[in-house]
């Protein structure tokens, strides 16, 4: 997800300056040519602002560079202490320096890089048949693609599932002006996205207290003449539970009915087949025609890599690909974008050769019994479980508090005190019609050590005693003003584009939804 940044305006920057306090610097006469001699903290630049809203003039060594844009970052959070986030924070160092070498190589460039295209296609290839693609017919088609990430997946397979639809109600002389897609309203931000950008209805089947995912009946009863294709998901982003894409397949031949469905195992993908084997979600149904997965979320690779599979060519219509040839080699392409690096394809390479099955199998069964050991955890504290445990769902444990404690904080009071501790822990309020139940939600990733979980497990017991320290309702809401202040004061928070603020087209807008860190 990109974020919309703001520009200010000049008199934006002169009243930022004016609220700056007037300090009388020393004079202590003209300062020389100090690129090559000062050290970084010596040099003129240590007592200036970094350059926010123009390019600056003139050069800066590098060695200040480096190091100003360093400490700047130090700002940020602690990769490895995110616990909202499922992307991979850790890559072994031989991964990382094939990375780094792979910079410069735009990956999009089959002629010159002709290697690095082929191991997409391993990758690909592998993927697929992990998927349980149909490859024992001699005549099977299957194919697929690296993308950004699972949004450009789900990008691609939407545009696939509508213009499919579209080329079979043109062909029969029928309307094709009024698409639709139907899942659940826990859907990740980029489906609603994906629903807007092509012009495509939204239909949901809301969730509601006890069940938080999609329900197959609701979900073909949903499907009409118009609808493209139904979004199943191999773990939801808020309580991690794998929809029940065989009931919805089932009810679909029972029915008769021409529905495709597309997978979104951008969580699930790299855990179910080696956590839970028999579950039957993949290319093993026939009405799966699509199946999108994230390599940089338990595919073990650093940010910016994802992956789509298609059963066969009908399910990929002819004029969605260009066929190119400038940078010197023809090439088929089916992306929203076109130069990017290599490096996170090859990254991906490695963790699948390095690893293989047996290598995927006990990571993702280490952190399964690390979300376990979690979630008996929380329950022990009187915390109600949300998720599924023992591999039923994706490693992670969502809880929130008993109403029956008649506690006078909320989650979101709870994830403060934990940022406090360097922990984000995030808080929800979960999918529209489901009692706008507030929840919390910490991800189990690779380098999420049973020692790590000890320390968070201690430091959400003290947030909780100190929370029920403050006793009264007053001090609750002084306590909350407080945290408000605090959110507001940061600098960084200035920056942040309020023009769109307060849209009524999302379920966040609409329904007060959060949508869920991924």
């Amino acid at each position: 997800m990109v974020h919309l940044g703001r520009v200010s305006t000049f008199k934006e920057l002169e009243d930022q300056k004016n609220d700056l306090p007037d300090v009388q610097e020393l004079d202590l006469g003209p300062q020389g040519q100090d690129q090559f001699t000062a050290s970084v903290y010596g040099s003129r630049y240590a007592a200036m602002d970094l350059p926010k809203h123009e390019m600056p003039e003139g050069e800066m060594p590098k060695e200040v560079a480096y190091r100003m844009i360093k400490d700047d970052l130090t700002l940020d959070g602690t990769p490895t202490l995110n616990l909202a986030s499922f992307v991979t924070t850790y890559m072994e160092e031989e991964a990382e320096k094939l990375m780094v070498d792979a910079f410069s190589k735009n990956f999009i460039d089959y002629e010159e890089y002709p290697v690095s295209a082929d191991i997409q296609n391993r990758c690909v290839s592998m993927i697929a048949r992990l998927f349980n693609a149909p490859l024992h017919d001699e005549n099977a088609q299957v194919m697929g693609t690296s993308t950004i990430g699972s949004s450009e997946a789900i990008m691609l397979g939407t545009l696939a599932m509508k213009k499919r639809w579209q080329k079979k109600r043109i062909a029969a002389g029928k309307d094709a002006s009024k698409p639709n897609i139907v899942m659940n309203s826990a859907v990740q931000v980029c489906w609603e996205k994906a629903a807007r950008y092509f012009d495509v209805e939204e239909k949901y089947v809301y969730c509601e207290e006890g069940r938080y995912v999609i329900d197959p009946k609701a979900a073909v009863d949903l499907v009409d003449e118009n609808t493209i294709g139904i979004c199943s998901i191999l773990g939801t982003t808020y309580t991690g539970e794998y929809e029940d894409t065989k009931a919805i397949n089932d009810l679909l031949i029972e029915r008769n009915i021409d529905c495709p469905i597309h997978v979104d195992a951008a969580s699930g993908g790299f855990v179910a087949p080696f956590v839970n084997p028999n579950l039957i979600w993949d290319f093993k149904l026939e009405k799966v025609v699509s199946i999108n997965v994230s390599g940089h979320k338990y595919g073990l690779v650093y940010p910016g890599v994802g992956w789509v599979v298609w059963r066969d060519p009908e399910f990929l219509p002819k004029e969605l690909i260009f066929n190119i040839n400038y940078l010197g080699a023809d090439q088929a392409s089916f992306t929203l974008n076109f130069s990017r690096g290599a490096s996170q394809v090859i990254g991906q390479y490695y963790q699948l050769i390095r690893l293989g099955k047996t290598g995927y199998r006990n990571i993702m069964c280490n952190i399964t019994r690390t979300a376990d050991y979690l979630a008996a955890s929380v329950e022990q504290m009187g915390f109600i479980l949300m998720s599924k445990t023992r591999g039923h769902g994706l490693p992670l444990v969502a809880f929130r508090l008993n109403p029956a404690d008649k506690h006078k904080f909320d989650e979101f009071a709870i994830a403060h005190q934990l940022r406090e501790r360097g922990w984000v822990v995030p808080a929800y309020t979960m999918a529209p019609h489901a009692s706008k139940l507030k929840m919390m939600r910490v991800v189990v990733r690779e380098d999420f050590s049973r020692s790590r979980c000890d320390a968070l497990i201690a430091d959400l017991k003290l947030a909780v005693q100190e929370l029920g320290k403050l006793g009264d309702a007053g001090s609750m809401e002084q306590y909350k003003e407080h945290v408000k202040r605090q959110k507001q004061a940061g600098k960084h928070h200035k920056g942040v584009n309020q023009h769109f603020a307060g849209e009524e087209h999302s379920l966040q807008g609409k329904h007060g939804k959060t949508h869920a860190v991924c």
